[in-house]
């Protein structure tokens, strides 16, 4: 099980670093192209929710990996479950259903980090 949480973490960290890193570092209209959904908040919520989602994934590997304070895993994977269920809510709202798809598997790799880590 050990194992397969680490898999999960990991292929987790990656997808939310490169997503939070380019909602970061990139202006709100180039996002826009292929994520609709940033007209509907302004450019530091962007910048904010990409902030949250490179923080999770650093969360997600770092304090287990170094054995510091490692339920804070648990808590940064719970974090990014209430991430994709906020997406899935804007998504939902604004009638673009395909888009729940990559939101309803994240958030759910998520839970089964949260339920690894904090309740096995």
């Amino acid at each position: 099980m050990n194992i397969a949480l680490w898999i999960v973490q990991g292929i987790l960290a990656a997808a939310f670093l490169m997503a939070g890193g380019m909602k970061l570092t990139q202006p709100k209209e180039k996002l826009a192209g292929n994520m609709g959904w940033v007209e509907d908040f302004s450019q530091n919520t962007v910048r904010l929710i990409g902030g949250l989602e490179v923080l999770g994934a650093i969360g997600l590997i770092l304090p287990l990996a170094l054995d510091i304070l490692p339920v804070l895993t648990g808590a940064a994977a719970l974090g990014l479950v209430l991430t994709m269920i906020g997406a899935a809510l804007t998504h939902i709202r604004r009638r673009e259903t395909p888009m729940l798809v990559p939101n309803l598997i994240l958030g759910g790799l998520a839970a089964f980090v949260v339920v690894g880590r904090l309740f096995l």
